[in-house]
């Protein structure tokens, strides 16, 4: 879908597309090279393409140059005379500001896909995606406990079911935990006419934040914790089911359909092992699977 809005021919081999949609934008905020004396050999939109069809072919920094060397198509649409070495990926990948390029791009792309279709709803939600290779088999049939995963916390757009912002954190934890960092950047890229989010975001300083610092109609069922099973506060109390039926609030299953989509095409476990690496993976997950919707 995306594609095609951007101008894209969805006649063509989605991965080639990807590739090139991808080299589009990341010349638009990437300089060519990261420093006047760099050897100049592979540019900078070269090697985060690189990362992006790594994630879109859910292999590893070896198996895409593998790739890349069987693919002269390929190899032109990136514009490579010659193949990185995978270290070179590798390096680049765990640079600082690759989690702001990735954010980067991602508003580029809803906010031109919203200016076409004029978008109005989107839906928050979280999911997560393991940190190791184990099989959740494995791990049930070893006796071992689930420790810890990266938590993906996600603003999806309901009628185009883009990305328009994404946050990173370790599971489990509370959905509010993270919920204050996600409403300012969706804010940042989106200003939709309505928001959903299940009942673990239900609070009060959410519905405030939405409704009052950023003008957008939040929907979210109320958590019940008093014994007489009223709810308090201002916009919570507002939150009967009569009322988010008729606001539409079954479209907030959009964002579960968006991340089972997510984990199909890119995978659900992480490479990685270090956090910052952990958390620049999956972004550039999401990123990919953007880039071909």
């Amino acid at each position: 879908m995306a594609l095609n809005q951007l101008g894209m021919s969805a006649k063509h081999n989605t991965l080639i597309e990807v590739a090139r949609l991808s080299m589009r934008l990341s010349r638009r905020y990437m300089q060519p090279y990261s420093h006047p004396k760099s050897p100049k050999r592979f540019t900078q939109a070269q090697l985060m393409t690189c990362l992006i069809l790594r994630a879109y072919l859910k292999t590893t920094y070896r198996g895409v140059m593998e790739i890349l060397d069987a693919s002269d198509k390929l190899q032109k649409c990136l514009g490579l005379e010659r193949l990185p070495h995978y270290s070179t990926l590798k390096y680049f990948s765990d640079r600082s500001d690759t989690m702001a390029i990735v954010d980067a791009m991602l508003a580029e792309i809803v906010g031109q896909v919203i200016e076409q279709s004029g978008e109005e709803e989107v839906a928050i939600d979280a999911t997560g995606v393991e940190s190791t290779s184990a099989s959740a088999y494995f791990c049930t049939r070893s006796g071992r406990k689930r420790k810890k995963y990266v938590k993906l916390s996600l603003c999806v757009t309901c009628g185009t079911m883009l990305p328009a912002s994404l946050v990173m954190s370790w599971g489990p934890c509370n959905d509010k935990a993270v919920a204050q960092e996600l409403l300012h950047k969706s804010s940042a890229a989106v200003q939709p006419r309505t928001l959903f989010a299940d009942a673990g975001y239900d609070a009060e300083w959410v519905h405030e934040y939405c409704r009052d610092s950023w003008g957008v109609e939040s929907w979210i069922p109320p958590a019940v914790h008093r014994h007489d099973g009223g709810v308090n506060g201002k916009y919570r109390s507002k939150m009967t089911p009569r009322r988010l039926k008729k606001n539409g609030y079954g479209r907030r299953w959009i964002v579960e359909s968006f991340m089972s989509g997510l984990k199909r095409t890119t995978g659900s476990m992480l490479a990685a092992r270090d956090k910052a690496c952990l958390f620049t993976e999956a972004a550039i997950r999401v990123l990919a699977y953007a880039l071909r919707r």
